[in-house]
């Protein structure tokens, strides 16, 4: 998987995926589905807004004692049997985490989706390492197969249809070719099976994290997740900082929103509660547990003007609704995170002068603000970046002149009227020189504008 960012790239990324036919259908179909499927599970929860206050206070809660829960986890976790580990960021984590894995002699790796693993570029670098990783998610094994990074922070195959998954299988692992998604999900799971059993680690991320106890919580669909966590001798979960809860007391809240929200189930398949290693008597869980809690820049935000996109807790409904991930899929965005939070985490995670044009990747239209289960204000963070972009000078020149001049035209009545005149006499020449693909999907000027109609 290509650990390069191309943020910087997004127009040109998101061209070539209005083009991709299969790409279109395929995501048009997804997020429609999860945006009915999202409806229906919440149309019986009669104190939705009131639960999304409470996730929101939660979350916030958090934020305002990050280090105090990050301290009182560490003290729980290790107290059951937990090594923690501190990352300040991906290259610390990344050896923290190799280093574990070669001081045991580890060879073979299976791992479960984790989109943190995924910010840290790990997998690559335990390659270098002469590690064999597979990961065990569907989404995330299909992707594996045919070298690609995750579409979507839930999804990491959506942007792939089921004819594309049975000729990767049929390419890839030698099967005959079918199309059938329950044959398919057959296949794979004889072959990673196999590998669950002689695995020398499982690899993880989490959900939350319950600072009272030191327990991960994970929520998946799929039994990998489990078998991950318990089968292995040697379990390492990485997680950032701002996966605290105060304490399991506390989960019950994002039980009822998260699944919800992220694939519109009353609730996951699994939910596993994991805290420390495992006890005597018991049958299964890891024999050696390490917790790899990652910085990478959280610490800064948590500072700054938009700290309350690490209210996230990644149910990627804000892209689900947003019309631009709805057109040009993941993969355009350049980077481990897209959608809404997507603009504002790789914006703060990676620098404006790496992703600035990812700012412009919204319509403002707020759906993402009305679905988000712990309020984040979405629409008000893309502004604030915006903001920072024009006074950090990242703003193309021929914008900053246009702006301008819009602004001391819109400041003028006289010069507003003539320009709207202008506009309705010279439109068949902006549209004739301005491109088809830009001006000439704008629509025309009225012939009669709104301030001048009569009721």
């Amino acid at each position: 998987m290509s650990d390069v960012q191309t943020s910087l790239t997004f127009r040109a990324n998101a061209a070539r995926a209005i083009k991709d036919a299969p790409l279109r259908a395929a995501m048009r179909q997804a997020a429609d589905t999860f945006g009915a499927k999202r409806a229906d599970a919440f149309a019986p929860v009669a104190d939705l807004e009131a639960l999304r206050d409470k996730a929101s206070a939660l979350r916030m809660q958090v934020l305002d004692r990050l280090q105090e829960y990050e301290e009182m986890f560490a003290s729980r976790a290790t107290r059951a049997g937990a090594t923690v580990h501190r990352a300040k960021d991906a290259a610390a984590a990344r050896e923290i985490i190799a280093r574990i894995l070669t001081d045991r002699g580890a060879k073979t790796v299976v791992k479960s989706k984790s989109m943190v693993s995924e910010e840290i570029h790990l997998n690559a670098h335990l390659e270098k390492e002469g590690l064999e990783v597979l990961e065990t998610d569907l989404g995330e094994y299909i992707i594996q197969l045919v070298g690609e990074t995750p579409s979507h922070i839930i999804v990491p195959a959506i942007h792939k249809n089921r004819q594309q998954v049975g000729r990767l299988f049929a390419e890839k692992l030698g099967v005959e070719y079918t199309e059938d998604p329950q044959v398919l999900t057959k296949i794979a799971r004889r072959t990673i099976r196999e590998k669950f059993l002689t695995a020398d680690a499982g690899l993880s991320g989490a959900n939350f994290a319950a600072a009272a106890s030191g327990s991960l919580v994970l929520f998946t669909n799929e039994g990998n997740g489990r078998m991950v966590t318990t089968v292995p001798p040697l379990h390492i979960a990485i997680l950032s900082l701002e996966k605290m809860i105060p304490s399991l007391a506390d989960l019950p809240t994002f039980i009822r929103l998260l699944p919800r929200s992220a694939t519109g189930q009353s609730i996951t398949s699994y939910v596993s509660v994991i805290t420390g290693t495992r006890k005597p008597g018991e049958a299964t869980g890891a024999k050696e547990l390490h917790i790899v809690l990652l910085d990478n820049g959280r610490a800064e935000i948590l500072s700054g003007e938009c700290r309350e996109i690490l209210k996230c807790i990644r149910c990627g409904a804000c892209m689900n609704v947003c019309p631009v991930y709805r057109t040009v899929g993941g993969h355009s965005y350049g980077w481990t995170y897209p959608g809404p939070m997507g603009i504002v985490l790789t914006t703060l995670l990676t620098g404006m002068a790496k992703s600035h044009p990812l700012v412009d990747a919204s319509t403002l239209c707020g759906a993402c603000d009305e679905v988000c289960p712990v309020r984040i204000p979405l629409v008000d963070l893309v502004l604030k970046l915006r903001e920072r972009r024009v006074r950090e000078g990242f703003s193309r020149p021929m914008e900053k002149r246009g702006m301008r001049v819009f602004g001391k035209v819109a400041a003028s009545p006289s010069l507003f009227s003539a320009g709207q005149f202008l506009s309705r006499t010279f439109w068949p020449l902006v549209r004739a020189f301005g491109g088809k693909d830009v001006a000439g999907r704008l629509p025309g000027p009225a012939k009669v504008p709104f301030h001048r109609r009569v009721p």
